[in-house]
């Protein structure tokens, strides 16, 4: 029998959430990504040295203020990394707007066309990168335009239907639902752990992955940041699932049938309506459906979605702290490389 990465890549498709230019070449995944995280690590891979190199003569050519010049030569080494991650892969590569703007829908939009750009400038067609953004309100409405413009898009460190409802409503190209930090959360809120069918993380894609299918939502949903082969196992046959190496390793080595557990036919048409309780809740059919947030009533404005944010604590500080650890790994590889141009 075929080993379940293999049956894996019958119903899903795969990326690598991974910079390994190693483990990408040997895994052969669909798509990969970038990130602050990916791209400072590649600062001391041997495998990148050339290209870490090549940012760092043209960076020396600059002029102007240091920091300044080392700043544009990291956002020249993620375009480079991502550059290097396309010759592997038939598919996309992810790249990220500065965290830092994850709050500005102007300077997002810019930082994203700045990217774009700097692709286009090194031999890629546009349509071959997804720009990640936060998913904030700002990071979102930043994707609605860059959408209307063609630039496809990725909505990283989705937490919740909030968000997702609103990237859809976007006319987002790809959303990114993080399975292991939800668990992560409600694991240390809860003091306990979770077999792959009561995952929070898990439960929360699936419903994601149902409302979308249900409504003819053409938005696909990445499931993201595993932290076990159980929660990728539970989401087979989700559109795609972007996998770290050591967890593909782990389903290359695996045997025994993989059942598919989600399909687009399967998702039962749901609606949003008001119990007998008086509480707003999703209906499939008769029955309360399952929920694992809460859940907007009507159209998902500014103010719907920030206080369905704000009534998850869980979304709200996952998230948060999702863009301070993107964050400060960006101004650490702004410094190495303001140290490495001196």
């Amino acid at each position: 029998m075929a080993s379940k990465l293999d049956q894996l890549r019958a119903m899903t498709t795969v990326v690598a959430d991974t910079g390994d230019l190693g483990a990408v070449a040997r895994l052969r995944p669909i798509d990969c990504t970038t990130n602050p995280t990916i791209v400072l690590s590649a600062v001391d891979s041997p495998a990148y040295g050339d290209v870490v190199e090549e940012a760092l003569a043209w960076g020396r050519k600059q002029s102007g203020d240091a920091a300044r010049v080392a700043a544009a030569t990291a956002d020249r080494l993620a375009v480079s990394v991502g550059v290097e991650l396309l010759r592997l892969v038939p598919g996309f590569v992810s790249t990220e707007v500065d965290a830092n703007l994850s709050f500005n829908i102007g300077a997002s939009v810019a930082r994203a066309r700045q990217i774009i750009d700097a692709y286009t400038q090194r031999g890629v067609e546009p349509e071959r990168v997804l720009i990640k953004l936060a998913s904030t309100w700002e990071g979102i409405r930043a994707a609605q335009t860059l959408q209307s413009e063609g630039v496809k898009c990725n909505i990283t460190l989705l937490l919740n239907r909030a968000q997702a409802i609103a990237s859809a409503e976007a006319g987002v190209f790809l959303i990114s639902p993080f399975v292991g930090r939800i668990y992560d959360w409600h694991k240390k809120s809860g003091g306990k752990d979770f077999s792959a069918a009561e995952d929070p993380g898990v439960r929360s894609v699936r419903g994601i992955y149902e409302y979308y299918k249900s409504n003819g939502i053409e938005t696909i949903v990445m499931g993201a940041s595993f932290r076990n082969t159980g929660q990728i196992v539970a989401l087979a046959g989700c559109d795609r699932l972007t996998i770290a190496p050591v967890l593909m390793d782990a389903l290359a080595s695996e045997r025994g049938e993989l059942k598919r557990a989600l399909a687009p036919a399967a998702a039962e048409p749901r609606s949003l309506r008001t119990a007998e309780d008086g509480i707003c809740r999703w209906f499939v059919g008769e029955e309360a459906a399952d929920i694992e947030h809460p859940d907007p009533a009507g159209p998902m404005d500014e103010n719907t979605f920030r206080w369905s944010m704000n009534e998850d604590a869980m979304a709200t500080e996952k998230l948060a702290e999702g863009i301070r650890v993107f964050a400060t790994d960006l101004k650490t590889l702004r410094r190495r490389i303001a140290e490495r141009l001196e």
